[in-house]
């Protein structure tokens, strides 16, 4: 019987930067449409179970009555049994026991990169399929709710070769005295900028160093900051770090929507997974993981950051479609 999970964060697309930018805003209403067609792509295609994780919208309940109202609900959704912070907390909780289900074998996010980090610090085997609701969107992408359920639907069925669509990914790895303390998917930002009012980071000033595991000109964010010198794909085994401020060249690159800055940045250097790069504070101050500021250091403080091929396994939605449609999973 195939079951997928589906996290969709509440609180994703909401933060500072819609304020200091022209991002868009997808509200909690429009999550519910997205997780309604993944629910109806997924059932059309075997699925008999939704587990969902619950939040302050209700939005797993929601979606249930609607589907029920119109008599569209064909599988059974369950929203997942568990205490409630409504906060991140839940994100990594609801992954945790979506990881140790013996019946979940697909899950779908609904978030930015800082859902996604989330989920990542519960999941080392479940495949992930990422949909983009967030504000920095370099780690999931934006795609179609129906679309998300039916390759979810085929992941889960268990029939097909998972090697060739599903890609394990890098990740950041901050130490502190040889002690694993966080991750990040995508950047970790060192800012000397100690407010902590906001998660978000956004003032450029305030920022030293950037740390990517990819980086490309046509992401929108801090690892843009890197592809206008150095683009690293997923699949390359290094990532690398810029000096911020710092440098003989300015370059101009997309650091939230619809802002383009002209920045001093230095050229990158390249850190490969046998390779660390140990940091240690002048002053006071901050890391946004994922674009959210997470750990604070003091001054005289060493942290390493490392990068390493142990993130979750993603779906490439397109890959996975494409073999279920080789392997006659579409047919009646």
């Amino acid at each position: 019987m195939a079951s997928i999970g589906i996290i969709a964060n509440p609180a994703s697309g909401k933060d500072i930067r819609r304020l200091v930018s022209h991002a868009t805003v997808i509200d909690n209403n429009e999550k519910i449409n997205i997780v309604e067609r993944i629910v109806l792509g997924a059932q059309a295609l075997g699925v008999k179970k939704v587990f969902v994780m619950p939040d302050s919208y209700n939005m797993g309940y929601r979606v249930e009555d609607k589907l029920n109202s119109c008599n569209e609900l064909k599988c059974e959704i369950n929203v997942v049994n568990m205490q409630r912070f409504d906060g991140m907390e839940d994100t990594v909780k609801a992954a945790d026991y979506m990881e140790k289900s013996n019946e979940i074998k697909c899950i779908i996010t609904l978030g930015g990169d800082g859902t996604n980090r989330a989920v990542a610090k519960s999941i080392k085997n479940t495949p992930i399929i990422t949909i983009s609701t967030g504000t920095n969107n370099v780690y999931p992408t934006m795609l179609e709710g129906t679309i998300a359920g039916m390759a979810a639907a085929a992941v889960a069925s268990g029939r097909f070769d998972e090697s060739k669509y599903k890609i394990k990914d890098k990740r950041i790895e901050i130490y502190k005295d040889e002690e694993l303390i966080d991750i990040a998917l995508i950047d970790a930002v060192i800012s000397n900028d100690v407010f902590i009012g906001s998660k978000a980071i956004w003032n450029m000033d305030t920022i030293e160093k950037i740390i990517v595991t990819r980086s490309h000109p046509a992401s929108i964010g801090f690892s843009s900051l890197v592809g206008c010198k150095e683009i690293i794909y997923p699949e390359d085994d290094f990532g690398a770090y810029v000096d911020i401020n710092s440098g003989n060249e300015k370059i101009k690159a997309p650091i939230a929507a619809g802002v383009v800055e002209s920045i001093q940045v230095s050229e990158p250097v390249i850190l490969g997974f046998n390779d660390e790069y140990e940091f240690i504070a002048e002053e006071r101050g901050i890391i946004a993981l994922d674009g959210e500021r997470e750990v604070e250091f003091s001054k005289d403080q060493k942290l390493v950051f490392k990068i390493r091929r142990t993130g979750p396994f993603h779906v490439d939605v397109i890959k996975a479609l494409e073999v279920a449609q080789l392997n006659g999973f579409f047919k009646l």
